[in-house]
């Protein structure tokens, strides 16, 4: 079970066939909605302010999302796909957006609706990227249109998988 840590009183809730990897950690004012997943040492630290989460989004390995006090919290969108070894600081993710691995948002940023930030990018403080748009690099710019991706349904569909025992343990 992950941990599940509540904070000055407020405790990490979900809504239904949410999965969360053993050592996944959830702390304080974190909301998700159904079928999300938060995977392998990825942390959900909503302990200075919020943290909102859509349906059928996913957290991968090694991810960190949080907040800051003054700037304010973090709002992830639905059907958003953080991939592995990302930070996430006190920003805005619309829905279907889809973060590379090893990506960096600061605070107060935003990425639009069905938007890529490529890997390895680093969004800088107050950057607004626009819908349907690639960023990349480090600062991020945009790179040129984005194709809308389902990718979240893929994450939907393992997190399926590990809830019923069927990935894990069969090399034993």
């Amino acid at each position: 079970m992950a941990l599940i840590k509540t904070y000055k009183g407020l405790t990490p809730r979900w809504g239904r066939d949410c999965y969360f990897s053993e050592n996944a950690t959830l702390v304080g004012d974190v909301t998700l909605g159904d079928e999300c997943s938060v995977w392998f040492n990825a942390v959900v630290r909503g302990d200075v302010a919020p943290i909102t989460i859509g349906d059928r989004t996913n957290i991968q390995d090694g991810s960190c999302v949080h907040v800051t006090h003054d700037t304010g919290p973090t709002h992830i969108g639905s059907d958003v796909t953080i991939g592995h070894n990302v930070t996430v600081h006190a920003c805005t993710i619309r829905d279907r957006a889809l973060i590379g691995m090893g990506a960096t948002l600061l605070d107060g940023c935003e990425v639009g609706e069905g938007a890529i930030v490529a890997a390895g990018a680093l969004v800088l403080q107050g950057t607004k990227i626009p819908p349907c748009e690639i960023w990349g690099g480090v600062p991020a710019r945009y790179l040129k249109p984005a194709t809308p991706t389902d990718n979240a349904a893929h994450y939907v569909a393992y997190a399926r998988e590990y809830m019923k025992g069927e990935i894990g343990d069969k090399g034993r």
